[in-house]
This record gives structure tokens, sequence and C-alpha cells, in this order.
């Protein structure tokens, strides 16, 4: 067996000893959230400056205009033109603004180039502002960049080159400046959303939550939100409410379900997998074309061929001959026919994971051929799972 295919049998052991655990519970916080209270997407468009000749080149004229722009907004004027710089190069600034964020509070920011710069490393980003979709500015960036990574290249071409040096990371880069207005108090209701929309996983929540706080406090609305009612005495104690609700365990449900990487090779069966009774076989049929040339040389002192016209061969010992002055070459072909006997093996109904990988493994398949059984097996209607290729 190979090592890659008993890697394939691990990823599938473990998901199946992870999902097969009775009472395998999650707390609400891991597996939902809140309606309204999420992360907001900011960005902006910076120069980074200080770079040691691995900046924009001349073809990157929006780099030149930003700083001539920057420049004049320093009092400083000065052409196009007459602007020849390597040490600078054009990023845009990208971070996430959280929930409740503050004005003060530090956040981290992505700068990623956008010209042809080589390397941002050294570099540090000038003050940008970064807004977001509503065309507001909510926070400030500048700093140091920290790339976590080199390249480096000689005149002749070729050099070496360590993770990303084109994207960069200041860690607390941004101020907030703009807070996003949000209250919690005097609330009537919420509204939790599951990460994964499911009846059973909502219904499941929505029964924890009543056996914790009384009924009709919470309402599944449908697969993937429920309703919590906020009683008068908790609503101005919400944060309270929420922090309990949050660390309440449920038993997540989840569809049988089998993902299988093309790219990679590999396949993860889940928990609730299960097979009709299947026939499989299995067998590799491979076919070698070897082909050889033959040259067969011209006797000693032989005449010449006549001008124009074809010379004629002759066999002599098996061995292709020429008896003219010319030189004959013959092809000869080798073919191989070779097929696997594998053995047909029955799956029960009813199967489990362990057997079915039993099975698969005693016919010596790899992961490639896994991908094709599981996929014939899901068309003639035995595999009872959803077959999902990513």
């Amino acid at each position: 067996m190979s090592g890659r295919f008993r890697f394939l049998l691990l990823i599938i052991l473990i998901v199946t000893l992870f999902f097969s655990s009775t009472g395998m519970s999650a707390r609400i916080k891991d597996i939902a959230s809140f309606k309204g209270i999420r992360t907001n997407q900011l960005f902006g468009y910076g120069l980074v400056i200080g770079l040691n000749g691995s900046g924009d080149k001349g073809g990157t004229s929006f780099t030149i205009q930003g700083l001539v722009n920057m420049l004049k907004q320093m009092g400083v004027h000065v052409s196009v033109k007459d602007v020849k710089v390597r040490n600078i190069a054009a990023a845009v600034v990208s971070a996430t603004l959280p929930p409740f964020a503050r004005i003060g509070q530090k956040i981290d920011v992505t700068v990623s180039s956008i010209g042809d710069s080589k390397s941002l490393l050294g570099g540090t980003l000038l003050l940008t502002p970064l807004g977001g979709v509503d065309g507001k500015i909510y926070a400030l960036a500048q700093g140091p960049l920290s790339i976590g990574g080199f390249s480096v290249g000689g005149a002749a071409g070729g050099g070496v080159t360590k993770n990303h040096p084109t994207v960069g990371r200041i860690s607390g880069g941004a101020t907030v400046e703009r807070e996003i207005p949000l209250s919690l108090n005097n609330r009537r209701e919420l509204t939790i959303i599951l990460n994964n929309p499911d009846f059973i996983t909502a219904t499941r929540a929505a029964n924890a939550i009543n056996s914790r706080f009384g009924q009709d406090f919470a309402k599944p609305i449908d697969s993937g939100s429920l309703r919590i009612r906020i009683p008068y005495y908790f609503q101005d104690r919400v944060v309270n409410l929420l922090a309990k609700l949050e660390d309440i365990e449920v038993i997540p449900d989840s569809v049988a379900k089998v993902i299988v990487s093309e790219k990679t090779g590999t396949v993860v069966i889940g928990e609730n997998v299960s097979i009709l009774t299947v026939a499989v076989a299995h067998g590799n049929l491979s076919i070698q074309m070897k082909e050889t040339r033959k040259v067969s040389q011209a006797l000693p002192f032989a005449p010449s061929p006549p001008a124009g016209g074809s010379t004629p061969t002759e066999m002599e010992g098996g061995v292709v001959v020429a008896p003219g002055g010319a030189t004959v070459v013959t092809p000869e072909s080798e073919v191989t026919v070779k097929e696997e006997s594998d053995k047909l093996l029955l799956v029960p109904e009813g199967g489990t994971i362990g057997e079915l990988v039993r099975a698969l493994n005693a016919i010596g398949v790899t992961p490639r051929d896994l991908i094709t059984i599981l996929q014939a097996m899901k068309a003639a209607g035995a595999l009872q799972a959803e077959l999902e290729i990513i």
C-alpha cells in the first residue's frame, strides 16, 4: 500500500472518529453568530516608500501621479515628467473593522502592491485613509511593513524568492477614527444566525435555549436562524444574556457528504454516509507500445541505386538488407497489454465507512481510483450521500 493511500486512510479514520463520538457538542458561539454584530471591510490606496530600487517602474504612471499629488499637498510643485523614482510603490491597503470598534483602537492592515514592484521589503506605508463601501473614512493607516520573505535576483536573470515579497502586513498599523453605531440595550428580540443552516441543528439549538431560560424564549424561524425573545429583566443586561447564550452547548447535525479534491486526490467522508448493497471491481488495463528502428547498412562495394529509382530490399536471415548502395531504416514495434486480475468485492447494505475503506484497500486502489469509484457508486445510486468535487 502506497504512502499516499495510507495518508488518505488516516484522514478518513480521523474524520470518522471525530464525528462518530456520541454527544459531540459545540457551543452556540462556535456554530452561530448574532445578526447585526459583524465585521466590516475597509480599503484604501496608499504609497509605500523607502524601497531599495525595487519599487514600481516607469510604466506605472499612477504611482508617479500619486507621488506628485502628495508632494503638491505638502507645498512641493513638480511635474510628472520630471519625476523618475524607483523607491516607491503603489499599494492597496485593506483592513477588517471589528464590531464595537471604538475611536483610537488599533487594527491590523494588509498592504498589497498593485504595480510592477518586485518587493516591498524595507518599505514604509505613508498615511492612508481607509474607507468603507459607503465612502466614509473609518481608519487611518501608516507604518513600516513586515514582509516575512525576500526576493534576490541577478542581472542575468533567475534568483531566489521566499514567501510573497509584494504583500506586507502592519500589526496595529491603523487607528480607528469613526465608530459604527450599534446598541444592544432596550431591544425586544435578537436573531441568531447559524453558520451552517440545518433544520435539525436549529431545532436543537432552540430546545437547548428554552431548557435553559424557559419555554418560548427561542423560536426557530428557518433552517438558518432563530428568534430570541428578550424579557424585560434582561433588556438592560443584553450583554450578559448574549454571554449566556453563547455558552450553551448544542449537538449540531450535518448532511451525509463526501468531499473530493480532484487536484490533490484527497477524499474526506462524513459520518452519516451510508452504502447500499453494491459490488465493486477495479482493474487497470495498461498498454505499452515500444518502437525501435533498425538500420540496414549497404553491403561493401555495393553499386549505387539508380537515380530517381526506388531501392529494392531483400530478407537475409530475417534481417532486411539493401542490395544496392543505400541505407534502409525499418521500424519494429512491440506491443504489451497487461490487465490486472482484481477480485469482485461485495459491500453489504448499511456498510460502514470502515467496511468501505477495508474493501477498497483490499482492491488496492489509489486516491485517484477512489474518486472514480465513488463517482460510479453515486451514479449507481449506492452511495447515499452528497458527492461534492472541489
